[in-house]
């Protein structure tokens, strides 16, 4: 996780901090993978393969992410869709584009967000279909 600069007094310089948020990147060369602890905050989850890929978003019972939580997903291959879904569609509700229990689509190099908005409840945001 990234770190905030440590600063005596009450001025912050640009030297020091420039305001914009830096991710640490996690590449994911697979083609599934099902989001856990340490994905949040700011970092930013990179896949790779050039083949159908899909991410998977656990219920609360197995990892409960604080409401709030912002998980970034870049799709980077110009082969291959990035399927974002739930790992018990029953459970786990994910919102895109205005749709309940959406199963969202990221297209090549394109990025989306994933927002934790309440219990076993996201909402997908960026590129997707």
């Amino acid at each position: 996780m990234a770190t905030w600069p440590v600063v005596t007094g009450d001025i912050v310089t640009s030297t020091i901090w420039n305001g914009l948020p830096v991710y640490e990147l996690s590449t994911k060369s697979g083609t599934t993978y099902t989001l856990a602890s340490g994905d949040e905050y700011q970092k930013l989850l990179v896949f790779t393969s050039s083949s159908a890929k899909t991410v998977s978003i656990p219920t609360d019972a197995t990892y409960d992410f604080p409401d709030g939580t912002a998980i970034t997903i870049l799709n980077n291959n110009a082969a291959g869709n990035l399927t974002i879904q739930a790992v018990t569609s029953g459970t786990t509700t994910i919102s895109s584009a205005g749709a309940t229990s959406a199963a969202p689509v990221v297209g090549a190099f394109k990025a989306a967000v994933c927002i934790k908005t309440g219990t076993n409840a996201w909402t997908v945001s960026g590129a997707v279909a």
